[in-house]
């Protein structure tokens, strides 16, 4: 079968007249492409547009390091560059997955056939929208994915410390129960008098009194249970009680009074007694907090998902949705030793918008100062009005975006993190959704400043 049999027998091309036909097989070329040959590289640019006759090609594009398959085509189908694209290297290696037979148009030849070939270009205008509608919708979900792991891992590392907390407060908890149970045992059979419980009280008192944190530094922790150990040797008790003693608030002349008030092996139970009272305390307090903690984090996440979010665009809280972003984010921010600041002008004004993509669009730009800032760097996040809308600014102290690439950080596939720690989707995405939230988005960089902007519109009252 010849060129224009082929192009007539053609799914996409076959209904152009057949000047037009002729045309394309008088400046093609044909090409037969064995399984693994490379059509098109990511790192040279495309060489012109290929009309596919049989076989199968499919475009692999770096997802974060793992190399996936964003579009195919097949027998029938158009690749490579098309009428009015701007598109110079792809987005990834276009590879043969069958034996493959095409027609390649040179890229120098395609504005003549714009000229030439009317019906053709209308035909191949219509499928650079579907081919770019079919990258739009898989963008955004492969994102969306990628967003939900760094959420995933970032959730787990925050959950990991208040579940630990938990978990190693309940086995404490029980030893220390334990401990109290045998000491009370031993009280209750020593027929203490009324003097010697009010003794026990008060040094019970003295353990569980409100203890200011922070206030001994780590010599006057270790001489303190120094002091409690010599006084525990002076009375013959086990020394052992020194460091539950000493994590304690009790006073050596609380001490001193229980010991005149009781002696013996009731001594030693009494101080067992207080020690493990107030070790219970502590303990249950640890465990209410890491609770509370793990409780926060699934408002948080249930905040930051928003999976109830409405169909159409609602009045909505900026500060909870930054708030609720900032929580999810904080393992990274203390991973780098980082601050992240918030900062909401008081009686700020609802905008109109879809929570769950503005909590997307923030997730992307505070994630990304923080891959910019050094360690024990900054970001602060500011968020007022301005006029007829809401402008919230996100300023890191990073190296800066240099002024060759500032323009280009919005491109699909545009990165400048290394292979496999970037896609090139993150600020496109950003910009999509915010524009689909009625934004506008700019950024601002030197070195040692970078600040992108956000404006949105102001809910109707």
């Amino acid at each position: 079968m010849d060129l224009i049999e082929q192009l007539s027998a053609h799914s996409t091309l076959g209904s152009v007249p057949r000047a037009e036909l002729d045309w394309l097989v008088a400046h093609g070329m044909p090409r037969h492409l064995e399984v693994g040959d490379v059509l098109s590289a990511r790192t040279r640019p495309v060489e012109g547009m290929f009309i596919i006759f049989s076989g199968r090609i499919a475009l692999f594009v770096d997802r974060g390091g793992n190399q996936q398959k964003a579009i195919e085509w097949r027998g029938g189908d158009v690749s490579g560059l098309l009428p009015y694209s701007r598109m110079v290297n792809p987005p990834g290696d276009a590879i043969a997955q069958e034996p493959t037979s095409l027609l390649a148009i040179p890229r120098d030849c395609l504005k003549a056939m714009i000229r030439e070939c009317y019906e053709v270009t209308a035909i191949l205008v219509h499928a650079m929208v579907d081919r770019a509608r079919t990258f739009t919708s898989g963008d955004l979900r492969n994102e969306r994915l990628l967003s939900l792991g760094k959420l995933a891992a970032g959730l787990a590392h925050e959950l990991n410390n208040p579940v630990a907390a938990i978990e190693r407060g309940a086995s404490r908890l029980h030893e220390r129960l334990e401990e109290a149970e045998r000491a009370t045992l031993v009280l209750g059979a020593a027929r203490l008098s009324e003097v010697q419980i009010q003794a026990l009280d008060a040094v019970r008192a003295s353990c569980v009194a409100t203890r200011i944190q922070g206030v001994r530094s780590p010599l006057e922790e270790a001489e303190r249970e120094e002091a409690i150990a010599d006084w525990l040797a002076d009375h013959r008790l086990d020394v052992g009680l020194a460091q539950p003693l000493a994590d304690t608030a009790v006073t050596l002349s609380a001490l001193d009074e229980v010991a005149t008030a009781v002696g013996g092996p009731e001594l030693d139970a009494a101080l067992r007694w207080a020690a493990a009272g107030f070790s219970v305390r502590a303990l249950t307090s640890e465990v209410q907090q890491a609770a509370m903690r793990v409780s926060g984090l699934v408002v948080a996440i249930k905040g930051f998902t928003h999976m109830d979010q409405a169909a159409v665009a609602e009045p909505i809280d900026l500060t909870r949705g930054l708030s609720d972003t900032v929580a999810v984010l904080r393992s990274k921010a203390k991973g780098k030793s980082a601050t992240v600041a918030i900062d909401v002008a008081p009686d700020l004004p609802k905008v109109n918008g879809f929570i769950g993509e503005l909590n997307q669009v923030w997730s992307n730009l505070i994630d990304n100062a923080l891959d910019a800032i050094p360690s024990g760097g900054h970001v602060n996040v500011v968020c007022e009005r301005d006029g007829t809308r809401v402008v919230v600014r996100i300023v890191d102290n990073g190296a800066g975006i240099a002024p060759a690439i500032r323009e280009r950080i919005f491109d699909p596939f545009f990165t400048t993190k290394p292979v496999g720690q970037g896609t090139g989707l993150g600020l496109d995405i950003v910009r999509r959704l915010v524009r689909h939230n009625e934004g506008d988005i700019e950024v601002e960089s030197q070195p040692g400043r970078t600040e992108f902007r956000v404006w949105l519109p102001l809910a109707a009252n």
